[in-house]
């Protein structure tokens, strides 16, 4: 008799987990795949030998009191009616595929994404949207069985309900038994005698959904909001996937997002920036005065607190800042320019000394740290 015990390499009182584990170790090691040659083949058969003898109960009986399934033929009696569940347990601690008997017929639908664009307003606060849309529902008719009323489902008559059928192949194991969805019944172990009009047996139609969504204050463009169960009904009446809305925030004309922050900019006249003055600014939250110091320089900006856009999930704002763009008179008639004259020689500015200064002290430098400032 074979020793299938010490083939193993397990004690004659291991439990089946312990001759399972010591299968798949074996198995794993000594697969052809894995390590080619003719003594690696021969001991991988009679390890599964092995194994098909101390997996099973009749037979390990039987070998106990000395009655050699294989009748000692040792490894030549492999492939003897072994499956290849045996294998694809050992590799991946499963079953062959196809196994588990008839599939449901209702599957879960898929997940859906649908772009909506909002105004910066709605990032700003947050608004209710109305979002129309395409999607898979259930079909009013049948309400999901894919049966037309008054009919029902048959047992398949190639697989016999079991929704799967099975397949013995000679490979270089032996004869290797396979397990497949049936092809009739698609796996689903039933067929449906008279389908649906409506959806043709799929439990599901195209429909046309409005729904209302709230979008959050802070949302930017590429926020995606999460609804659970607004996705695609599957097949036969299935749940529902997800579905998800990517946001996309239209540019308004006068304010620009950057981050929390809204930016903005004001052309003033020289002498405004001069001398100062208030000017009014229809922001989100209504008209604001900004307040233009004496002494305003290009490039300046005028920050006004809590105006921004609300951080998402923390209610707090961001700042409004606005940037200020001196404009300097090109068409001076000739008064004009005798002021500016009369002017510059009492600031003793008629000939200036010029103050050059590297590109990051000047104008740029200042529009680049407004907008890296938070």
């Amino acid at each position: 008799m074979n020793d299938y015990y010490s083939v193993l390499g397990v004690s004659r009182d291991a439990s089946p987990e312990e001759i399972k584990r010591a299968y798949r170790r074996l198995a794993r090691k000594l697969h052809p795949d894995v390590n080619p040659g003719d003594e690696a083949s021969e001991e991988f058969k009679a390890v599964s030998q092995a194994y098909d003898v101390l997996s099973d109960p009749t037979k390990k009986s039987s070998y106990d009191m000395g009655q050699d399934p294989y009748g000692g033929q040792g490894a030549a009696g492999f492939g003897q009616g072994f499956s290849f569940s045996d294998i694809m347990d050992a590799f991946f601690g499963g079953t062959a595929a196809g196994g588990g008997g008839p599939r449901s017929r209702a599957q879960r639908g898929q997940d859906a994404l649908i772009p909506v664009d909002v105004d910066l307003r709605t990032a700003v606060f947050g608004s209710e949207e109305d979002i129309t849309f395409d999607t898979a529902a259930v079909c009013h008719t049948c309400e999901g069985s894919g049966a037309r009323a008054g009919t029902g489902k048959r047992t398949c008559d190639v697989c016999r309900g079991a929704g799967q059928v099975q397949q013995v192949q000679r490979s270089f194991l032996g004869q290797v038994m396979t397990t497949r969805p049936c092809a009739a019944c698609r796996g689903f172990g039933e067929v449906i005698t008279d389908p649906c009009f409506e959806c043709s047996g799929e439990g599901r139609v195209r429909d046309r959904r409005t729904i209302t969504i709230k979008v959050p204050a802070g949302v930017d463009t590429g926020t995606r909001i999460q609804l659970t169960g607004e996705g695609e009904v599957g097949p036969g009446g299935g749940p529902a996937g997800d579905l998800y809305i990517e946001v996309r925030v239209r540019k308004h004309a006068t304010f620009q997002r950057q981050g929390d922050d809204l930016h903005c900019s004001v052309e003033l006249p020289m002498t405004a920036a001069a001398l100062g003055t208030e000017l009014p600014l229809e922001t989100f939250d209504g008209v604001r005065e900004v307040g233009i110091r004496v002494g305003t320089q290009p490039g300046d900006v005028i920050t006004l607190k809590g105006l921004g856009v609300t951080r998402l999930r923390s209610g707090v704002r961001g700042d409004l800042l606005v940037h200020a763009n001196v404009r300097t008179p090109t068409r001076l008639d000739t008064q004009q320019e005798e002021l500016l004259r009369l002017l510059a020689k009492e600031r003793g500015e008629e000939s200036p000394e010029a103050n050059f200064q590297p590109v990051g002290q000047g104008l740029l430098g200042k529009l680049r740290d407004a907008f890296k400032q938070k």
